[in-house]
């Protein structure tokens, strides 16, 4: 037991043995715990129904948030999945870049390799054509004077012509393998730069994804921890509410004690009064104000309203139902200023928030003004609250009026 209700439970004990020692005449004084009892009971069925309701409230917004999350599961994910395919593509994309980038490095490399060796060999053979065309503009004589014979003449001559044509062979295929390369390199050059750009709209869509996923997971972990906060405070109300209903329980308990003890009261005193001396009018209680009832008799705000509400102008006279015994007359908690009537036969009428009491004790006759209306105690405006006990319990005035 926590230490605030061992308190509550020890001050009802001691409510109660105080409670057990008044004597029997001391009605007033028993009316007086009793309604103050009835206030914390009151004050306890709101903050019970207050945290039912509150727990309801919490409740509500775990599945809310519980249902939440479990969408953003999904939709967490179906992200993910997309980020996974996309990175592996994007992966797959950047690797094929990066052998798209070194083919044209080598590519670039043997071009430039193969211009050289254009150029060489263009060279050599403009070396062979002077050559040549130096060796035409020599003399027959010293042609002559070269060669053992005609034979000779002719094969030197050929052999000549044939490195002519050799290197003229050579130059063309260099020329046409670099032609070729350098096509080659225009078109991984092009290849290459598509590539770059479906890689960097690639990046970018990935990033996106990513980012939004990330965005919800980080809305997911918001909601846990609402949800996991909301959680705690659920327990926390519910047994908050337990230990009220243990303490609604204990003073219930007192209450009903204290009613034994009205009604004890009652049966000892005569109860006479009013006009016609016999306790209650053969018509009944008479209203004790002309207004409109504008709250009746039963559960309100989570808690028994144990009378009815009869709106009023400030000041305006209350008149005794019926003729009787004055047991209370004064200040009563949230009933502000209140005066209590014994009609006998275990009847009795409260007349409460009142703005002055007339009558301060002995006998009332029905209709005498005892009071003037207004708003003292728990109230929010000028009106008469008026109740009906039997045997110390409320009932619906309405049934007596």
């Amino acid at each position: 037991m926590s230490r605030p209700r061992r308190l509550i439970t020890l001050v009802i004990a001691c409510f109660g043995l105080a409670v057990a020692a008044i004597p029997a005449g001391a009605l007033g004084s028993l009316s007086d715990r009793k309604d103050q009892v009835d206030a914390q009971i009151a004050a306890l069925q709101a903050q019970i129904s207050g945290a039912k309701e509150k727990e309801g409230v919490l409740s509500s917004e775990i599945e809310t948030a519980s249902s939440e999350i479990g969408s953003l599961e999904g939709k967490i994910g179906s992200l993910s999945t997309l980020v996974a395919t996309l990175e592996a593509d994007l992966a797959e994309h950047r690797s094929r870049l990066a052998r798209l980038q070194a083919r044209y490095e080598e590519q670039t490399r043997r071009l430039d390799f193969l211009v050289g060796q254009h150029e060489l060999a263009e060279r050599r053979l403009e070396e062979r054509l002077v050559e040549l065309y130096q060796t035409g503009q020599t003399t027959e004589l010293e042609i002559l004077l070269q060669v053992a014979s005609l034979n000779d003449l002719i094969e030197q001559i050929d052999y000549f012509r044939q490195i002519g044509d050799e290197d003229r062979r050579i130059v063309d295929e260099i020329k046409g393998v670099r032609d070729a390369v350098r096509v080659a390199r225009r078109e991984t050059a092009a290849t290459k730069k598509e590539v770059e750009q479906v890689t960097a709209e690639l990046a970018e869509k990935t990033a996106e994804q990513r980012a939004a996923r990330d965005q919800l997971v980080a809305q997911q972990s918001a909601l846990v921890a609402a949800r996991d906060e909301r959680q705690s405070l659920l327990a926390s109300v519910r047994d908050e509410r337990h230990e009220h209903e243990e303490d609604l329980g204990a003073m219930q308990a007192a209450s009903a004690s204290l009613a034994d003890q009205i009604r004890s009261s009652q049966a000892g005193s005569s109860g006479s009064g009013g006009s016609s001396g016999s306790g209650v009018s053969s018509s009944g209680l008479i209203w004790p104000v002309s207004g409109p009832v504008v709250s009746g008799f039963g559960p309100r705000w989570g808690r028994m309203h144990e009378g009815i509400d009869i709106a009023v102008p400030n000041g305006t006279a209350v008149h005794a139902a019926a003729g009787g015994t004055i047991i209370y007359a004064g200040g009563m908690g949230g009933y502000g200023n209140i005066v209590v009537i014994d009609h006998g036969n275990g009847l009795a009428t409260a007349y409460a928030h009142l703005s002055a009491i007339w009558v301060g004790g002995g006998s009332v006759a029905q209709g005498q003004a005892i009071a003037a209306s207004g708003c003292t105690g728990h109230c929010l405006g000028p009106h008469l609250h008026f109740e009906v006990r039997v045997n110390g319990s409320p009932v619906d005035p309405l049934g007596y009026l």
